[in-house]
């Protein structure tokens, strides 16, 4: 019986063996690399593809040389680094919000990147089977609406045309939030964000309602952005923050892990013009523990995610941390202009925090 017994158990450790070694893999980068289709498609191809939105003033637009800026954009740089060493490694595909889930099932992008709320119904595999990395904005919809119109409440919204995007989660907001206040609207939909706005200035609509930092940035290209209001009403929680396909675990965990490494560079302060410095010390004292786990000086944490173990210095040296790109694109050094509020990290009073790199 025993001897039975030890068969049995030498087999079963040698079976685990084979699939331990049939999950990692030799791969660019240094380390091994964890089984990952979706993984090993973007570095055959040797380019991430990236759904942004492109339209919207410090998410994702192009500048005046075409070249894409704002905070999506940068989330796909940080994701590009990690896996290239190189965010350039990067290629763009415009989605809207009814085509972006359905890129992200088929395969059309790698990394669903612009704006998109986590919800039940999108996580489950029920609904849009999508897998979430770590929330990276957190929103809340709002209204505009004309100052000269003289609404100031949502009361003030009865019967009112709105101007709203098909495929977003909105209308269903703004309908719940109308209905307790005890008045309809007519809804008039649009499949982006530019026609929606253009609606709205045209007078086709007296209201658009969309998240609040949509609402803002897209002020900023009016003619006259101070005749428009918000309501400055957060009507629901929209926690926002990239996505991948549900079905290839290993590649939205390294996603979900470079996400992280944004917040966990601010909290230890480092940034794009120190992350050197910063590793040179880390390298150079090894008291310095959690910086080196960190930056991949020890602990090997990069293998266990299929990256290269210095995969936090990569993104770090090509966007900087987390506050960095908020305040690149959104903050007080942007033209929106919007403070932290939940967006600070958690020892600021914020929601951002990353678990630890151990």
């Amino acid at each position: 019986m025993r001897r039975a017994l030890l068969r049995w158990t030498t087999r079963a450790g040698a079976l685990a063996s084979l699939l331990l070694l049939g999950a990692c893999a030799a791969g660019p980068g240094g380390g091994d690399q964890i089984a990952s289709e979706k993984l090993a498609a973007i570095r055959s191809r040797q380019l991430l593809i990236c759904g942004i939105d492109g339209q919207t003033t410090g998410f994702s637009s192009p500048d005046s040389q075409g070249h894409y800026r704002g905070f999506e954009v940068d989330f796909c740089k940080a994701v590009a680094a990690a896996v290239f060493g190189d965010a350039r490694q990067l290629t763009y595909q415009l989605v809207t919000l009814d085509s972006r889930f359905a890129a992200v099932a088929s395969g059309a992008i790698d990394l669903l990147a612009r704006t998109t709320t986590n919800t039940l119904l999108r996580d489950a595999p029920g609904g849009n089977a999508l897998s979430f990395a770590p929330v990276h904005f957190h929103d809340g919809v709002d209204v505009m609406v004309p100052v000269a119109s003289g609404i100031t409440s949502l009361a003030g919204l009865g019967q009112r045309t709105i101007c709203l995007l098909s495929g977003a989660t909105t209308e269903q907001v703004l309908g719940d939030a109308l209905r307790r206040v005890g008045v309809s609207y007519k809804p008039l939909r649009f499949g982006q964000i530019q026609q929606a706005f253009a609606a709205y200035q045209a007078g086709r609509c007296q209201a658009v309602s969309i998240d609040s930092s949509i609402l803002a940035a897209q002020r900023t290209g009016f003619a006259e952005p101070a005749a428009h209001r918000l309501l400055g009403r957060a009507l629901s929680k929209e926690p926002q923050a990239p996505a991948t396909v549900q079905s290839d675990p290993a590649w939205a965990d390294a996603v979900r892990w470079i996400v992280y490494a944004l917040f966990e560079a601010e909290e230890q302060g480092i940034t794009q013009a120190n992350v050197a410095a910063k590793l040179a010390e880390a390298k150079a004292n090894p008291k310095l523990a959690e910086r080196r786990r960190l930056l991949g000086v020890e602990g090997s944490l990069g293998s266990q995610l299929g990256l290269s173990d210095d995969f936090v210095v990569k993104v770090i040296s090509a966007v900087g941390n987390y506050g960095e790109i908020y305040g690149r694109h959104l903050g007080a050094g942007s033209s929106l202009d919007l403070p932290r509020g939940a967006n600070r990290l958690a020892r600021d009073g914020g929601l951002m925090i990353a678990p630890p790199f151990r």
